[in-house]
């Protein structure tokens, strides 16, 4: 199996992309929803173990740490700035805002304008920073005009508090929507090996060279489990499945920006590692097939 902690930076194998043009991002990430409490809610159950997994990220070579302002909510932004902050020099941060919580596992669209900008610099605060490197509208809420909602992190962005706007969970009608509004440097869409249904999305970003960052990369556990399909090509290359799958989603596009996420360092040493996993195309072929 590959070995993570015998290469710190194993990240940068991964490859770049421009996020937005002008930030360049090794195109493994980290997704911090896992670091919180029991259904992306209150604080974590290990708190030194969720600080040393964002410290590890970074060690690792991990560049790009994405949030949202509704996990925890607040507290995983408020780890980050308390794992990381000062930040190092090239750590861009992507967070999010449009939804309330209101309990465990219970999320609510709310895109109204001043609810996003006042969601925002509370992300400015907690993150400790001057400006969000990327400000993504987490759902779109369908009470509220398009327009508006963007409208509101433009704003932001005219102000110098906003970089650089996404999006998330949307289809190809919606990101054309979008466009006409502003430019989107990222779309963040629910995408595995075994879950494709935002292939059209993907391939719209491709052309548009928009960075395509998928939430549940490897799926709802089934790439990791025994009876993973991938076990055996995985016994192949000496990987695990998790590996496998994480290294596949590298060799689908290259703006695929995958945030695979965890609440414990051996787990993300694992997932970093599929940053050096190599497939040949008709490996990627074989998987693609066998997943379909």
């Amino acid at each position: 199996m590959t070995d993570a902690h015998a290469a710190p930076h194993i990240a940068e194998q991964a490859g770049t992309l421009l996020l937005g043009g002008d930030l360049p991002v090794h195109r493994l990430g980290f997704g911090a929803m896992r670091i919180i409490g029991e259904g992306v809610w209150g604080p974590p159950r290990d708190r030194d173990e969720a600080l040393a997994v964002l410290r590890r990220a970074v060690e690792l070579g991990i560049d790009f740490i994405d949030t949202a302002d509704s996990y925890g909510p607040q507290i995983s932004e408020q780890l980050i700035r308390e794992a990381l902050y000062p930040y190092p020099e090239g750590l861009v941060i992507g967070t999010k805002a449009g939804f309330v919580r209101t309990g465990p596992s219970q999320w609510h669209k709310l895109g109204r304008p001043e609810y996003l900008k006042q969601q925002a610099e509370l992300s400015l605060r907690n993150l400790g920073v001057e400006r969000i490197d990327l400000m993504q509208l987490h759902r779109i809420d369908p009470e509220v005009p398009l327009a508006d909602q963007l409208g509101a992190l433009v704003e932001l962005q005219q102000e110098g508090k906003v970089r650089h706007i996404g999006l998330s969970e949307v289809s190809v009608d919606e990101l054309s929507a979008a466009r006409a509004v502003t430019p989107i440097a990222s779309v963040q869409n629910q995408y595995a090996p075994s879950f494709r249904q935002s292939e059209d999305v993907l391939e719209q970003c491709e052309k548009d060279g928009t960075a395509f960052l998928p939430w549940a990369p490897v799926g709802r556990g089934e790439m990791a489990s025994a009876e993973s399909p991938l076990a055996a090509i995985a016994a192949e290359h000496g990987v695990s499945p998790v590996q496998l799958a994480l290294s596949w989603l590298l060799h689908r596009s290259p703006v695929m920006l995958p945030i695979p996420g965890t609440s414990r360092v051996a787990h993300l040493e694992e997932n970093t590692a599929a940053a050096a996993v190599r497939l040949s195309e008709a490996e990627v072929d074989r998987i693609s097939q066998l997943l379909s």
